[in-house]
């Protein structure tokens, strides 16, 4: 089993291959998830709660336990960091994107991605991880 180190970038990597290449199936979703259990108004659940800026326990368990095969991490040529992310809407359905909540930690996962050309949102990483673009350069990995 691959294991991230960094949860933040597990979700990029799933961002890409569950949500915009639809290669890592089934796409999950929380309503559905929720629904499941018994919640029929996730807004109003997550308002009553408090978890409006924290990532819902179980999107960070389904998360945190979804293996990702190496075949299909060899596929990733591109990351996108944007705070409009679907997966971070399934982690956290109230999120505003105002806050740190979803930012990068490490790149020490990038040994995962031997095929990663293109880090999009290089502003962004050097807000987050200020050596950021020079991890990236030294591996040949695009910024913009």
């Amino acid at each position: 089993m691959t294991v991230f180190r960094d949860f933040n970038f597990k979700l990029l990597v799933v961002e890409k291959l569950m949500y915009w290449d639809e290669t890592l199936t089934p796409a999950f979703s929380i309503e559905e998830h929720m629904r499941a259990r018994g919640v029929e108004d996730l807004e109003t659940y997550v308002e009553e709660n408090e978890l409006e800026y924290t990532v819902l326990d179980e999107a960070r368990a389904y998360f945190e336990a979804l293996e990702i095969p190496a075949e299909l991490l060899a596929t990733v040529d591109e990351l996108t960091f944007d705070g409009g992310h679907q997966v971070f809407i399934e982690c956290a359905p109230v999120w505003d994107g105002e806050d740190d909540l979803f930012d990068l930690h490490s790149l020490d996962d990038l040994d995962l991605l031997p095929n990663l050309k293109l880090f999009t949102g290089g502003r962004a990483l050097k807000h987050m991880i200020p050596e950021g673009p020079e991890i990236l350069a030294a591996r040949d990995i695009t910024m913009r």
